[in-house]
């Protein structure tokens, strides 16, 4: 039910009757004329360049970011068919929406809400349409308080998807200024098998051609790279022609697979990636983007008490507001191989450090975990893990499911997509079909 309000929220179109446009014109004039309404105040529009997911997309040139970037030409589009399809952006804490203004592309719903909540999960409904045709929809006299806008479509106006041009929210957002410094990463683990594209069962030409569509500003791998015994001549007769076109903007970490090489632990992973897999001479480093500070480990040698002092100390050095890690091994995982307690202690340094997101492989399937302590317990200051072993390799079934694991999806291949800004982070998992398969919730940086 929607919120109370002096008065119900009003809806316009673009496709006004003539009468309504000679009064319009009429009580526009007479307003001008009045000096005390010159400077009324207008709404404020608080939801451009604000992160967005949605529950699909037609394909990656249609992401939600594209309903909130301010350019009147582009645009999201879920997929075809389906019915309900969503739009969501995050407004920040405690926004407080007055109006809502939606322009449609000929890909309409006939039926939707709008609805806005606090958390992500409950919703309140603001306004409701049942009858939509198309065009543009200006919903004012809103009363609604949350940080979470979404638009919920119920039926589509056409046998299409749903197709939004503009979301443009109106209202007031407390001071803190929005985030700013976004970029986007790739990541993905467990990739190149050893096939190439003449086989149409071989996934990583695919993940490839779908992580470069999405043109990140750099590229992470959790390992196993390379499969079976990650040799040299794999890596350049398999990785190096898919992922390999972007090695340059790759930051890898080695996996299990890479430590198989009869030339030597290694060796085939060294002699390929070079300096980019060891920048500063070992196979774990960290590196800045924004206010970002990442930190690649090298989970086979956790063991190694060199690679943990390191890591003790470069978190300590660490100026940056938000800290992710990522490396082959998960300490949690639903999937074939399961938890993997040689990442515990590296999880407790990581946790004393305030870091907040792990990313890890291993496991050949998506997996997404809610904050939680090393030792498995939820709370809101936390460590979110996503495992993304779906680069290439054979899948994993999901066998034990894990306390705290929020979505699984195993046999569907494809890449992780995060949009981190200063002080925020969310991500996507989007299969090679370009669908968006899951959404992750939009956490802010401890």
């Amino acid at each position: 039910m929607r919120p109370f309000a002096s008065a119900p929220p009003r809806r316009t179109t673009d496709r006004p009757p003539l009468v309504l446009t000679a009064v319009l014109l009429l009580v526009g004039g007479l307003l001008l004329a009045l000096p005390d309404r010159a400077g009324a105040a207008a709404d404020t529009l608080i939801s451009q360049g604000r992160p967005a997911t949605s529950s699909s997309v037609e394909d990656s040139t249609f992401g939600p970011e594209k309903a909130f970037d301010g350019v009147s030409t582009t645009r999201w589009a879920s997929t075809e068919g389906v019915d309900p399809q969503w739009i969501k952006v995050d407004l920040g804490p405690s926004a407080t929406v007055s109006r809502v203004k939606l322009v449609w592309e000929a890909a309409y719903a006939k039926a939707y809400r709008v609805e806005i909540s606090a958390d992500g999960t409950t919703w309140t409904r603001l306004a409701t349409e049942t009858a939509g045709n198309g065009g543009t929809d200006d919903w004012t006299g809103l009363t609604g308080t949350g940080r979470y806008l979404r638009v919920y479509g119920t039926a589509r106006g056409t046998s299409y998807g749903y197709s939004l041009y503009t979301v443009e929210v109106y209202g007031t957002t407390p001071t803190t200024p929005p985030p700013t410094g976004a970029f986007t990463v790739v990541a993905a683990g467990d990739i190149a098998a050893q096939c190439t594209a003449s086989s149409s069962s071989c996934a990583h030409p695919k993940t490839a051609a779908l992580a470069q569509r999405i043109a990140p500003s750099f590229y992470l791998t959790m390992g196993d790279n390379q499969y079976d015994d990650a040799r040299l001549s794999d890596f350049r007769n398999y990785y190096d022609k898919t992922w390999g076109a972007f090695k340059a903007q790759t930051r890898p970490v080695p996996g299990n697979h890479e430590s198989y090489d009869p030339a030597g632990a290694f060796s085939g992973y060294k002699s390929y990636f070079g300096a980019i897999a060891y920048p500063q001479g070992k196979p774990y480093y960290s590196y800045d983007q924004g206010n970002w500070h990442f930190v690649a480990l090298d989970s086979n040698t956790f063991d190694d008490a060199a690679q943990i002092q390191w890591l003790k100390d470069d978190l300590a050095r660490n100026t940056k507001g938000c800290v992710a890690a990522y490396f082959h091994h998960p300490l949690y995982s639903s999937g074939g191989h399961g938890n993997d307690p040689v990442s515990k202690p590296v999880w407790q340094i990581l946790h004393g450090a305030g870091a907040d997101l792990v990313l890890n492989g291993h496991d050949h399937h998506y997996e997404r975990f809610a904050p939680q302590d090393p030792s498995g317990r939820a709370t809101a200051d936390g460590i979110v893990e996503i495992v993304g072993g779906m680069g290439g390799a054979e899948p994993y079934d999901i066998e034990t499911v894990q306390p705290n694991s929020q979505k699984r999806i195993s046999g569907t291949y494809g890449v992780l997509k995060l949009d981190l800004t200063d002080t925020t982070y969310t991500w996507q998992y989007v299969g090679t079909d370009d669908q968006v398969k899951d959404s992750g919730p939009t956490y802010t940086c401890h």
